[in-house]
């Protein structure tokens, strides 16, 4: 790939950072990074990820052109390519997305498989032997060979077939030898990652007939050819800025549109639409979430997203939409199928072509999707993530469905903002906290059972939420404990406090959805919720407490969850696991001594 960007003209990869490969600060990192080197759409280091991001990009060209394309006036029209591997098509996620775009008809997607039957481990042979052409013949691909990846014409003329077959995506299967030209290396494990060395390159040279010795050489009839492909680029972007000048001038508002989504621009006004919730009765996290969607979502169209398989429970249904299907592209809403991995990597690719995706699942089950929520943050790409059934208090699926460890698990990760709010006007935040963030991915922490709407018009403002953590209520002199609380178990530190106040105890409550969010913050501002003389402070999570000693301090205590949960209904797995307001209270006790 730096080679081809090299040889077609991207002057950032000059035949300096080809040597620098692998280097400390080259633009030719050891896999490619899209956010490092211009050229590179995307970031693709874990195997069956490219296949699955091209198939997220060809669900958004779909859509983007249903959208906005007019008679005499294709502003979206590209076929997206891909090249895979026989690793990439072991991976399972490359499953799950191969058949997501089967089913989805993407006859605009071309992915040319390179067949070489060799794997780090030997031959592809020792674990791989299915009719791969055939599967993807099951998944409904249209389905070429070509016997020889040397014939460049047998190539071409598959992708000019490839590109007629507009009903189903294309795999183009290419017999093809690693290490091509090595006398000694070709079609061996060790031509995948190592250096053949100078003598096997001396060797190489003679059987290829290479005219020169020297290291990097390229062939002025080589270069002068490929540059081509510059001057073609220019031409044909200079055609479609000529064609976006005629649109804009015929469809202004559909232009200025279109222009915003790939500037990553939400329209003007749109938090307007976010709902308030009136003080009282009880609402699941999830539930407000969804209030939240059916809100916004009318007002933002390049917001496209849905559930793998969990619309009625992850609350994800946007009304007035219909599903994308092949025979409804346009369609806003996404049926992902029991596929969360897939559904990961897919959402990557449509973030990559300028939507602002969003998916869901059981919080338990963002295990299954992990490798693609790491790319994402590694990548800075601004996906969102909907995780309803956040803790034991799911109640009698039992340990199986009950996340455990997974909040602090995704707190783990760098670049991902974790949002659990505490209840809807909260969630309401974290809603435009999310889509306010546009350089990494957010995780919405939800709850199944309902959960108090405080009375914003007795404690701190929900809109302090977007800052990460807050003084949601506090003592009438210098606290003598700090009570903090995430999602539903912020109710269980409020009324706690309430018990040791009418004991006399001074205590502060904080809520904090996001340790991201406050770790962005100002020192000051940070002392200003968590001041350095109060050291007694007490955080109330149900999870896994690993990592709060960080907030709570050596002084401090935190009551969570260091072992699974059980099937039992909710209020009861909470009583007998301490999240209750009476062991908050006696354990503050014990803390104030």
């Amino acid at each position: 790939l730096y080679s081809l960007l090299y040889l077609s003209g991207y002057e950032d990869v000059s035949m300096e950072e080809l040597k620098q490969f692998r280097q400390w600060g080259s633009l030719t990192p050891g896999h490619p990074e899209h956010f490092v080197t211009r050229g590179v759409e995307t970031t693709t280091g874990p195997l069956g990820q490219g296949i699955s991001n091209a198939v997220g990009m060809a669900m958004a060209e779909r859509y983007c052109a249903a959208r906005f394309n007019t008679d005499g006036f294709d502003v979206v029209d590209h076929f997206t390519y891909c090249i895979c591997s026989d690793g990439d098509l072991m991976e399972g996620v490359s499953h799950e997305t191969a058949s997501m775009a089967g089913h989805f008809g993407l006859g605009k997607l071309i992915c040319l498989y390179d067949d070489n039957e060799i794997s780090i481990d030997g031959s592809t042979g020792l674990a791989f032997s299915e009719d791969v052409c055939a599967r993807f013949e099951a998944y409904g691909w249209h389905v070429l060979r070509v016997e020889d990846g040397n014939d460049l014409d047998a190539i071409d003329a598959a992708i000019d077939t490839a590109k007629l077959e507009a009903d189903r995506p294309s795999m183009i299967a290419v017999r093809t030898h690693i290490g091509f030209g090595s006398p000694n290396k070709q079609d061996t494990a060790s031509a995948h990652g190592s250096p053949l060395g100078d003598e096997e390159i001396a060797l190489t040279r003679e059987r290829l007939d290479w005219p020169s010795k020297e290291s990097f050489h390229v062939p002025h009839a080589v270069l002068d050819h490929m540059r081509a492909a510059k001057t073609k680029g220019i031409r044909s972007q200079a055609e479609w800025l000529g064609l976006m000048v005629d649109y804009a001038a015929s469809h202004p508002e559909a232009c200025s549109a279109l222009t915003a989504w790939q500037n990553g621009e939400l329209p003007p006004g749109w938090e307007d639409s976010l709902p308030k919730f009136e003080a009282g009765g009880k609402m699941a996290t999830r539930a407000a979430s969804g209030k939240v969607l059916a809100a916004i979502g009318p007002h933002l169209d390049q917001l496209v997203g849905g559930s793998a398989d969990l619309t009625p429970s992850n609350n994800t249904w946007i009304d007035g939409r219909s599903n994308f299907q092949k025979s409804d592209p346009a369609g806003g809403y996404l049926r992902f199928g029991v596929r969360e991995h897939g559904m990961g990597s897919v959402c990557n690719g449509m973030a990559l072509h300028d939507l602002r995706p969003y998916c869901a699942t059981f919080l338990v089950f963002s295990d299954y999707m992990r490798p693609a929520i790491r790319l994402a943050a590694l990548g800075r790409l601004p996906v969102i993530y909907v995780f309803t059934h956040d803790s034991v208090g799911l109640g009698e699926d039992g340990p199986t469905h009950q996340p455990v460890e997974h909040v602090m698990s995704l707190r783990a990760i760098p670049n991902l903002t974790v949002i659990r709010p505490a209840d809807a006007n909260e969630t309401a935040e974290a809603w435009r906290t999310a889509l306010q963030n546009t350089t990494g991915p957010t995780a919405l922490v939800l709850t199944r059972q309902g959960v108090p709407t405080f009375d914003r018009n007795q404690v701190t403002p929900a809109t302090n939420a977007q800052r990460g953590a807050y003084v949601f209520s506090d003592s009438v002199a210098e606290p003598d404990v700090i009570f903090v609380g995430t999602g539903s178990e912020l109710q269980l530190a409020v009324d706690a406090a309430a018990v040791l106040t009418d004991e006399g105890v001074n205590v502060r409550v904080v809520s904090m959805p996001s340790w991201e969010l406050f770790e962005r913050q100002p020192d000051a501002y940070r002392e200003s919720v968590f001041p350095s003389g109060v050291t007694r402070r007490l955080s109330v999570e149900a999870g896994v407490t690993l990592g709060w000693e960080r907030w709570v301090g050596l002084q401090g205590k935190a009551i969570g969850l260091d072992r699974f949960g059980a099937s039992a209904p909710a209020n009861v797995n909470f009583e007998k696991f301490g999240f209750t307001a009476e062991n908050v209270a006696k354990e503050a006790r014990t803390l104030l001594g």
